[in-house]
């Protein structure tokens, strides 16, 4: 009798193991993953990496254009999915009004730390000598102008989508600059490479990962430091009465996604976090397109193949 009841016992639980063995967990959506993209080739490397990845790992990916800033609001609805490229730079303000609503989640870092700031080749320093001091600047105002400016000098910053406040800048610390708001990133570093050519006169946007700091040689200007005071309370800087007196924030470049990702695609919201790539690789990339003309595909394809054990870890 014992051993008839041990055995039943024994056959039920065998029962219930199984039966939880076999359930069905939670699949990923069979919905397109909705990737943005922008308008600076490293974003469209990392976005296009990632969504090979995530289409390795069974998932069905769908790329839209999508403005740097704006994108949030889609984000924030679930319209868009992820965005691999939110950089502490420029973007953390937004981010962090986005995260605070619950309806975007911060994925954690991409692995790359981002310099966003404004930047002049190494021969302007024997026309300011008093570089890389933000205060040299105004004393060099006219070695920087050009006919359309002088006696102001110019900075061509990037384009107005990228935010990082420099037309703001200009005024919180009077600097006697006209601002000038490259179209496109294309435009901005193919004013760099025809001054850089010329050794004319250039102070403009610059930003790594990316291969202009070391194609060419020059310097970040420095500015007073970065603060979120700086930014938020205009008391706070050297210019009492205006926020945005000092220099950008430097920091991680982080991944952000809806927060419904994780419910609706439970196994790609995992190896979108485990996604991780450094400058240094991000930086041979760009380069391989914007300087040796290779396509991004081909690249994406060549790294992809190289790195096949990496990205099946983010996988698995």
């Amino acid at each position: 009798m014992f051993i008839h009841k041990l055995t039943k016992s024994v056959a039920g639980l065998m029962v219930i193991l199984l039966t939880t063995l076999i359930m069905p967990t939670k699949a990923d959506s069979e919905d397109p993953i909705k990737l943005t993209l922008h308008d600076w080739t490293g974003q469209l490397v990392t976005t296009n990496l990632m969504a090979e990845v995530l289409k390795k790992a069974g998932n069905n990916v769908e790329l839209v254009q999508a403005d740097y800033i704006a994108q949030f609001a889609g984000l924030k609805t679930g319209d868009l999915h992820v965005a691999m490229e939110i950089w502490e730079t420029t973007g953390r303000d937004a981010m962090d009004e986005a995260t605070a609503t619950g309806n975007v989640e911060n994925l954690g870092e991409t692995g790359m730390m981002a310099i966003e700031e404004w930047w002049y080749p190494s021969y302007m320093k024997e026309k300011c000598p008093g570089l890389p001091n933000w205060e040299a600047l105004n004393d060099c105002a006219e070695a920087f102008s050009t006919p359309e400016t002088a006696p102001k000098g110019r900075y061509v910053g990037g384009p107005v989508t990228w935010g990082g406040f420099d037309d703001e800048r200009v005024e919180a610390l009077e600097l006697d600059y006209e601002v000038i708001h490259a179209g496109t990133d294309a435009a901005l570093f193919a004013e760099l490479e025809s001054a850089y050519q010329r050794q004319a006169p250039v102070l403009l946007w610059v930003y790594s990962p990316h291969w202009a700091p070391s194609k060419y040689e020059g310097e970040w200007v420095e500015f007073p430091e970065y603060s979120s005071e700086c930014y938020n309370d205009a008391s706070v800087g050297v210019n009492p009465d205006m926020a945005y007196d000092c220099g950008k924030p430097r920091g991680p470049i982080w991944k952000v996604a809806w927060s419904g990702v994780k419910e609706n695609w439970p196994d790609a919201y995992n190896v979108i976090k485990n996604f991780n790539i450094e400058n240094d690789e991000m930086g041979s990339m760009i380069s391989q397109i914007d300087l040796e003309g290779k396509n991004l595909e081909d690249v994406v394809a060549d790294w992809m193949a190289n790195n096949e054990d990496r990205w099946q870890s983010w996988i698995n």
